[in-house]
């Protein structure tokens, strides 16, 4: 059986690439039978296709680490560390659950996990939408600078730590510390929240929220009412050590 399969005849296999894959079959990796991630990954820096799909990826680290096309690829099972890891503009989605590390940096485009995400999803991620559909560990968005987070269950303690831009909604409960040192990120909380973290506040829900969190709630396919929601975001006191504050962090 060939490793890599193709749904249909592949045409021009190593065609120009410079304005990217105008192929638009679908080509199937089975990692339990290729050379593995390696493989796959090379192939998706160089794509010969719009879309992909990976079957068997049995909890593998780094699947589609590193994609900058506009491309699909859907993994059929669980992922383990860094899936879809510096995603600039593809769109990956795990039919499953993702470990540690899912859209870590990404740049732009969207990565969809069906099930839930270990800790530390989408960190330091500057760009595109991640959605997790399930719950997510401790730490998700730490560190965001400009990413779009959906999160259709719970997160754990310490999430949007050090959150410097972007959105993170939080569709269940949200952990101990939320927003610790926070910077300019919006969070948007449906249900409880454990504690908040150092210089992270509640603020008011005026209309441009509930606009905005109404935008990605439906980009991220929930239904839920932005009225819901409540808005919490930096309190501004601790951008800078000062020693009077020493108490705060």
């Amino acid at each position: 059986m060939d490793a890599v399969a193709r749904d249909t005849k592949h045409q021009g296999e190593h065609a120009d690439r410079g304005a990217g894959p105008d192929n638009t079959e679908t080509i199937t990796f089975d990692l339990a039978e290729t050379g593995g991630v390696r493989s796959l990954n090379a192939e998706l820096h160089r794509p010969t296709s719009k879309s992909y799909a990976v079957q068997n990826p049995a909890g593998a680290h780094a699947i589609a680490a590193g994609i900058d096309a506009d491309i699909a690829v859907d993994v059929h099972g669980h992922a383990g560390y860094y899936c879809a890891g510096m995603n600039d503009g593809g769109t990956v989605t795990v039919h499953g659950n993702a470990g540690t590390g899912v859209a870590e940096n990404m740049m732009s485009g969207t990565v969809r996990v069906t099930g839930d995400a270990s800790q530390s999803a989408g960190a330091t991620a500057h760009g595109g939408l991640l959605i997790i559909e399930g719950s997510a560990s401790m730490r998700c968005g730490i560190s965001m600078k400009g990413v779009d987070i959906v999160v259709g269950g719970s997160v754990g303690s310490m999430s949007a730590f050090m959150a410097q831009a972007g959105r993170m909604v939080v569709c269940g409960d949200a952990g101990d510390g939320l927003g610790d040192s926070i910077y300019e990120a919006r969070l948007y909380v449906r249900g409880t929240v454990g504690t908040l973290g150092a210089d992270c506040i509640e603020k008011p829900m005026r209309d441009e929220h509930r606009a905005e969190l109404a935008e990605l709630l439906a980009d991220a396919g929930l239904p839920h009412d932005p009225a819901e929601f409540r808005r919490y975001g930096s309190g501004r006191a601790l951008y800078h050590f000062t020693s009077e504050h020493s108490g705060s962090y």
